[in-house]
């Protein structure tokens, strides 16, 4: 059975940094793009970040400007997302998600095979 945990949401204060970690197993993890997403209350989804499969090509949300950066530990069937200098707007549930496996993660609009069920990042003083 295929699933993905989320672990390391918090509540951090303005400025700050957090790391997200989503773990996979019941699949095969290293054949998979992979992505982040969050939803901030009364927001729809937005995809944030993927990172491919085969030669670990990333890509970003344009609103990121530079804060956020992917990364995946195929040894351990682990993604990672670290988020530095933190704003209140970052507040949301972020979901990991195990993308198609056509996506080459060169553009928006990441397609979803699998979601994480999300952890939640408050951003607050």
């Amino acid at each position: 059975q295929l699933q993905l945990v989320e672990s390391g949401g918090a509540v951090v204060q303005p400025g700050g940094s957090l790391r997200l970690s989503c773990a996979g197993s019941g699949f095969t993890f290293d054949t998979y793009p992979l992505g982040w997403f969050r939803q901030a209350p009364g927001k729809d989804r937005e995809g944030l970040s993927c990172i491919s499969s085969k030669d670990g090509t990333t890509h970003y949300a344009d609103s990121l400007k530079g804060r956020f950066t992917i990364s995946r530990d195929n040894a351990k069937d682990t993604v990672y997302l670290q988020m530095n200098s933190l704003k209140p707007e970052d507040t949301a549930v972020y979901y990991c998600a195990a993308l198609d496996l056509s996506e080459s993660c060169k553009s928006d609009n990441y397609r979803v095979y699998y979601w994480g069920q999300g952890t939640q990042v408050t951003v607050s003083s």
